[in-house]
């Protein structure tokens, strides 16, 4: 629905703001209710450390949405590296769920100088730069 058509966008916008923050904090709950065992239990089934698993709840399943957008700003196809290395992408949402600097990262995308600025703040930025980019360039 467009802002245009809904009627009062702004209160809207609040409404599914704190809808989205309430659904995450009864995943929060959630995750607080398991015992330590069955949590780290899920963390070694993930291949990843227990307190990398806690963070990556916390900061929410929107929190590597950058990572796409990157890849595509700097030609790299996120779905042919997902086929040719899924572990390493995997391993790069986590990364970039954790970063700190999301607030330069959104808005170099939004820019489009992210290829040309992400050396300086991106975690994934030596990641990114030994990717076989034949390997991994969109078709």
């Amino acid at each position: 629905m467009s802002t245009a058509s809904r009627p009062y966008p702004i209160v809207q916008d609040l409404i599914e703001s704190f809808a989205a923050w309430l659904k995450h904090r009864r995943e929060m709950n959630e995750m607080r209710q398991l015992d330590r065992a069955d949590f780290d239990r899920i963390a070694q089934d993930l291949r990843i450390a227990p307190d990398d698993l806690e963070e990556l709840v916390r900061h929410g399943k929107h929190a590597a949405d950058e990572l796409p957008r990157m890849l595509e700003q700097l030609g790299i196809s996120a779905d042919r590296l997902g086929r040719a290395q899924p572990l390493l992408l995997r391993d790069m949402e986590r990364v970039c769920s954790l970063c700190n600097q999301k607030g330069q990262c959104d808005r170099d995308l939004v820019d489009g100088t992210a290829a040309e600025n992400y050396h300086g703040y991106c975690a994934n930025a030596s990641t990114l730069e030994s990717l076989d980019r034949a390997d991994v360039a969109p078709r």
